[in-house]
């Protein structure tokens, strides 16, 4: 493994959608940092296209998005999701998740480079009837997972393996 030469930072989300905006806030905080010309920070919503082409032209990528996975609202999550794996799925262009994108992009022909996914455990995430803002536990979880992020840019920098040890938030009260 070597340093990857193009690094992408992609937040996903609804900002209509009250947690699912979580990859959305913590991108819109990463671009006002100032980073390294190979690293680009994008918000890219719920464009899924747009996320599955930039995907193909990144060595590495961090996926910034909320993530059900039934523990305590705010715990953030690093997880390196195995795309060997995926199974075929429909496309969905009007939804966005991880999974569905990385479909496109093996859809489409291309590979990823590394994928690593920053998560959040939502509080209000089918809020089909549309919320704005994140819940108070998801909002206290935004500098954490910006600092993770921080770590693994770092660590693939420095050629270290982000995915050790695994980081999961301990629960807030």
């Amino acid at each position: 493994m070597s340093a990857p030469d193009k690094i992408l930072i992609a937040g996903i989300g609804n900002i209509f959608l009250g947690d699912d905006a979580f990859g959305s806030e913590v991108a819109g905080v990463l671009a006002q940092m100032r980073w390294p010309a190979h690293i680009h920070v994008e918000d890219f919503g719920i464009r899924s296209y747009d996320l599955a082409y930039a995907l193909m032209e990144a060595d590495a990528a961090i996926l910034i998005d909320a993530v059900p996975r039934g523990h305590p609202p705010g715990t953030v999550y690093l997880i390196e999701p195995n795309t060997d794996n995926l199974g075929d799925g429909m496309i969905d262009a009007h939804a966005m998740n991880p999974v569905a994108v990385l479909q496109l992009v093996r859809t489409l022909g291309g590979t990823t480079g590394r994928i690593y996914l920053v998560g959040c455990e939502p509080s209000a995430f089918d809020c089909m009837d549309g919320q704005l803002g994140l819940s108070p536990a998801v909002q206290e979880a935004v500098p954490e997972a910006v600092a993770l992020v921080e770590r693994i840019i770092a660590d693939l920098i420095y050629d270290r393996n982000p995915t050790a040890p695994a980081l999961a938030a301990a629960p807030r009260s």
